[in-house]
């Protein structure tokens, strides 16, 4: 692994976050459903989409461009988009056993983990 892409994918991780963050600033408090969050994740889905097909069939860039737009500000932005690009690539190969296992099992575990350690959390401090 080079310190040149560690860089690069830092500074675009920073960026993507920031836009992030600022999407989900225009939550409407009075609707209970998270749509700041989801249009983050649909539109990360999207712009990784079209990221990575830009630079698969019209530009050829660096490993280190490649980098900063996908891991890093896309990355930063949702890690949901890396977990779509993964998803449709099984898909793409027709891998379908894996991908559905891969889709569901991410989705399920990834909540059961997190209550795994909010309850070992509210276990050893409430």
């Amino acid at each position: 692994m080079k310190a040149s892409i560690l860089g690069v994918v830092a500074i675009g991780g920073a960026i993507g976050s920031m836009a992030r963050y600022a999407v989900s600033t225009i939550q409407n408090p009075v609707v209970a459903f998270p749509y700041a969050i989801f249009i983050v994740n649909v539109s990360g889905g999207f712009l990784m989409g079209v990221v990575t097909g830009l630079l698969a069939l019209k530009f050829s860039v660096s490993s280190e461009v490649r980098a900063f737009l996908t891991t890093g500000i896309l990355g930063g932005y949702t890690t949901f988009s890396t977990f779509s690009l993964e998803s449709a690539m099984l898909i793409e190969r027709h891998d379908y056993v894996t991908a559905t296992s891969y889709v569901v099992g991410s989705a399920i575990l990834s909540i059961v983990a997190l209550f795994a350690g909010l309850w070992i959390v509210r276990a050893v401090y409430a």
